[in-house]
């Protein structure tokens, strides 16, 4: 695989937003992931193969630590390392702004995502009860320390 990470632009927010819609029943507003694009201290990192996005990764960085907000990935594209290297992308992004942590939630439920992070040296935290919305569902709070 020919993968190729940059920050996303303009012309890839309606690729952005199917993916968006496709991977998430609580989606962010086009009007929001539009703002993740102009982000000075974050951004939107895509990831994409011959001219086809094939997900993308939503950041913020303020003072020591780093959020990463979104991670989707076009159903089919998954099982093929796009999410990991979008957020390694992240992490390296996160260390060279001089975060000392990188912080995520991520629903209880999605088994695979929770195995990636954990495999990525990510852990659990603590958790914020009843956070995501379609359906309703804790989430996991985790960090990396960087």
């Amino acid at each position: 695989m020919s993968m190729d990470i940059y920050y996303g632009r303009r012309r890839d927010l309606d690729a952005v937003m199917e993916i968006e819609r496709a991977s998430f029943t609580d989606a962010w507003s086009e009007e929001g992931v539009a703002a993740s694009l102009e982000d000075p201290d974050g951004g939107l990192l895509a990831a994409s193969e011959d001219g086809r996005l094939m997900g993308y990764a939503i950041f913020h960085c303020s003072f020591e630590d780093c959020e990463l907000y979104s991670v989707a990935v076009s159903p089919v594209c998954r099982r093929r390392g796009v999410g990991r290297e979008l957020v390694s992308a992240v992490i390296h992004e996160a260390r060279s702004r001089g975060a000392s942590r990188l912080l995520l939630e991520v629903r209880r439920s999605n088994l695979p995502a929770r195995a990636m992070y954990d495999s990525m040296g990510f852990t659990a935290i603590g958790e914020r009860k009843n956070y995501y919305d379609a359906p309703r569902e804790d989430a996991v709070i985790m960090e990396l320390e960087l």
